[in-house]
């Protein structure tokens, strides 16, 4: 089904990324990098549905071809560690074809980056068949209208006037120094180093010592950069993924949605007790509530009433053998026993088919979390084995270097690819850590021995109630056959009794989890069990009640026929 997942980045030479080698990668392709002289093939790469490159009005058409996109992209940042390019995994719904895929992306692609000024790189991925994705490359600087890059950040001086200090950019500063506004410098007074103005410094006769003027730290941030930095406008991304993919799902006629909120802002709550992946010693001494702790407490209450009921066979068997009300009430407490174990075997299957369907839905996300964790962790190792490898070659030997920077380049980005799907596992897991999908497997390792647990309990359940009917059949034999209807009355008279009593036996034992329908559900089999029509009790049940009606009248007949009077008017 579709699920929401989509995973921001960037890329970034600091992390020892390129752009260009970064869509080569995604888009299978063959592209050279002027900026270090590496040629990136990843044609022989296989998963590729789709692949695009879109562009705002103000964007050399030329770009259109994704190398000279990214190689001007690389040329136009100076440092090591720049910022080259923003990456965002999304996952595509599975229930969608790859025409209307294409279409979402496009559509939402072009209204939330291009027509914000963006150059995109898109391709579509799909390796199984069941695990339909994409990458979206966007470039970073803001484009002028010439089709020039902006910049990202500017020098911001932070100057004095009148003992305020206000920033100013290099353009800015020359219509502030009209109004009197200066720079600070740093001097040397005695044995400190202070900031001043040029003039507040020369009336005490300090000495500069840095030509370099006080500016901020990290400058003053392009307004359109900040703006596509803020964690506003990624919450807006996330928001605007979402309610695309739903339009085209509803578009498709297909009934299902994704939300791109969490689980806690989507008022989802954890489930019952079954549903809890805590070790059961640990969660009671949290003041949780365990499934194993929880199950032994419903088997100790079940011994208990079972103990209860042996105690007060004992006692009526003490009494009167062939005393109806005795026998009534027999009856009527070994049927409310059955109805009690029925109604636990009923629980206990609620409990496991929900177990059978979490476990069922989970399994696949942590093998295959082992498997990616596996192959990530043989590439980090082979990343670090040929940063060795170049660390050791020699200046003299170019080729080689170029060769080990090729193979670090196509390690790196597969190793960014098994984050993606990993990040993607941990979504499907409701996780946000390894930490928490070690504690998911060992909750599922939990749920299996639970379901251990429950089917032993069911056999002990099934036996009993196996003679809890033998009992109750031997019971009922005990009047003679024109004792019947006086047996039949007896009980009618105490049933509501009993099932106040086993109403809150239950509600006791399984507390909020108590349903009635399934209390009805587990009287009706325990009758069929017994051999007992439900019918002839309500039907008996009217003519007693009948029968006191009309003694009723006969006791007083003026009274009756008032009451009646008035009924009619």
């Amino acid at each position: 089904m579709a699920i929401y997942h989509m995973q921001a980045k960037v890329v970034s030479r600091g992390s020892g990324r390129s752009a260009v080698a970064a869509s080569a990668y995604m888009s299978c392709s063959r592209i050279y990098n002027d900026y270090d002289g590496i040629q990136h093939d990843y044609t022989r790469k296989h998963g590729l549905i789709y692949q695009e490159v879109m562009l705002p009005p103000m964007a050399p058409p030329e770009w259109k071809n994704r190398e000279q996109l990214w190689n001007a992209v690389e040329a136009a940042e100076k440092t090591k560690d720049s910022r080259l390019a923003r990456e965002f995994v999304v996952a595509l719904p599975i229930e969608l074809d790859k025409d209307s895929n294409i279409s979402l992306l496009q559509n939402f692609i072009q209204k939330n980056f291009v027509d914000m000024g963006m150059c995109a790189d898109f391709a579509i991925h799909d390796t199984n068949g069941h695990n339909p994705h994409a990458h979206i490359l966007l470039t970073v600087r803001p484009l002028n209208e010439n089709g020039t890059w902006q910049y990202k950040t500017e020098k911001e001086y932070l100057c004095i006037k009148d003992g305020e200090e206000k920033g100013f950019t290099a353009s800015e500063f020359k219509d502030a120094q009209k109004e009197g506004w200066e720079k600070q410098y740093r001097y040397k007074a005695g044995k400190k180093k202070v900031y001043l103005t040029p003039s507040a410094a020369q009336e005490k006769g300090y000495e500069r010592i840095d030509k370099h003027p006080k500016s901020t730290r990290y400058g003053r941030q392009n307004p359109i950069s900040e703006q596509w930095n803020s964690e506003k406008q990624l919450c807006l991304w996330r928001a605007n993924w979402a309610d695309a993919v739903n339009k085209m799902l509803a578009l498709n006629q297909i009934n299902t949605t994704i939300d791109h909120r969490s689980f806690a802002d989507q008022g989802i709550t954890e489930q019952p007790t079954i549903h809890e992946g805590y070790i059961a010693q640990n969660m009671e001494k949290k003041g949780l509530i365990a499934d194993r702790c929880e199950i032994n407490r419903q088997i100790r209450a079940d011994n208990r009433i079972l103990r209860e009921l042996k105690t007060q066979i004992k006692k009526l068997v003490q009494a009167v053998e062939k005393s109806i009300p005795v026998i009534a009430e027999t009856l009527e407490a070994i049927r409310n026993h059955m109805i009690f174990t029925q109604y636990h075997l009923l629980h206990n299957e609620m409990q496991k088919e929900v177990i059978h369907d979490w476990m069922q839905h989970f399994r696949p996300i942590l093998n295959k979390y082992d498997t990616i964790k596996k192959k990530l962790k043989a590439k980090v190792t082979e990343k670090k084995e040929l940063n060795v490898q170049k660390s050791k070659t020699s200046i003299l030997n170019p080729f080689q270097h170029i060769k080990l920077n090729q193979q670090l380049t196509t390690v790196t980005e597969e190793i960014e690819e098994l984050k993606s799907a990993k990040e993607q596992l941990l979504f499907q897991a409701e996780c946000s850590t390894d930490k928490d999908m070690v504690s998911l497997s060992n909750k599922y390792n939990q749920m299996d021995k639970n379901l251990d647990i429950l089917d032993s309990q069911d056999m002990a359940l099934k036996e009993q109630l196996e003679k809890d009917a033998v009992a109750f059949q031997e019971e009922k034999l005990r009047p003679k056959p024109e004792q019947y209807t006086e047996l039949l009355d007896a009980r009618i008279q105490i049933r509501p009794t009993f099932r106040e009593k086993l109403i809150e036996q239950l509600k006791g034992t399984f507390g909020e989890y108590y349903d009635y329908h399934y209390r009805d559900i587990a009287t009706h089999e325990v009758d069929d069990l017994n051999m007992e029509d439900p019918y002839s009790f309500s039907h008996r049940t009217w003519e007693l009640e009948y029968q006191r009606k009309q003694e009723l009248r006969k006791k007083h007949p003026v009274q009756s026929r008032q009451k009646s009077h008035n009924t009619e008017l």
